[in-house]
């Protein structure tokens, strides 16, 4: 079995010294490197060959939301989990915005934490349906028809089957939950959702999900989640 390798980002050394132990105990996990700061993260990247970054948000210099931009933006990047102290928080969507693939609490107990890291280098992104909506909540305000707006007109790019797939994965459903809902196999599903990627030029799951918000398609959503 190939370690997942991790790259710990904090400006905290306490916060990163806890991480490093924690995760370092993990027979799948290994420890690649650790920085201070949002800037060190690019040559850090070079040179240990990340799977996962487990970001800060706020940092003194270069804060996590731009070095989570500024990794996205580069081809073959590393999978980036947030790490922050807020349950909803506008910089946690703004970075779920340029491609994190999720997010986790400092004070989550250390086996979720480890959980998280697993399903994001999967390629699973770590919001559950609740977190999603307070997020969505969160983010909703003046500027939410403008918002709207735009992502109508990106999502019109979709056929009728895409849109559906994309709705579905807005309400937090599994490849597995959509296949059944929509009577397709799994792995209809997954070239479904590849596809929803590439057409909305898009990195992840979770973007596929605030886009959907944006456009008005989750408002029916229920507590449940479906």
């Amino acid at each position: 079995m190939t370690a997942i390798r991790l790259l710990l980002v904090d400006d905290d050394p306490l916060v990163r010294a806890g991480l490093s132990l924690m995760m370092g105990g993990a027979e799948d996990i290994e420890i690649v490197g650790e920085a201070a700061d949002g800037g060190e993260v690019e040559e850090l990247v070079d040179r240990t060959r990340p799977d996962v970054v487990l970001m800060d948000i706020r940092m003194p210099v270069t804060d996590g939301l731009t070095a989570t931009e500024r990794l996205r933006a580069r081809t073959e990047a590393p999978q980036v989990v947030v790490l922050t102290t807020f349950h909803a928080d506008e910089q946690v969507l703004r970075a779920l915005r340029a491609g994190a693939a999720g997010f986790v609490l400092k004070d989550t107990p250390p086996a979720e934490i480890l959980a998280a890291v697993r399903r994001v280098a999967a390629g699973d992104p770590v919001l559950s349906p609740t977190v999603t909506r307070q997020l969505m909540t969160h983010a909703a305000g003046a500027s939410a028809d403008t918002r709207r707006t735009r992502a109508r007109a990106r999502i019109a790019a979709l056929n009728d089957r895409e849109s559906e797939v994309a709705v579905a994965v807005g309400r937090g459903m599994s490849n597995a939950e959509i296949g059944t809902a929509l009577f397709m196999s799994v792995a209809t599903v997954k070239t479904h959702v590849s596809r929803i990627l590439a057409k909305l030029d898009l990195n992840n799951r979770v973007q596929i999900a605030l886009l959907a918000y944006d456009a008005g398609l989750l408002e029916d959503v229920g507590e449940d989640g479906h």
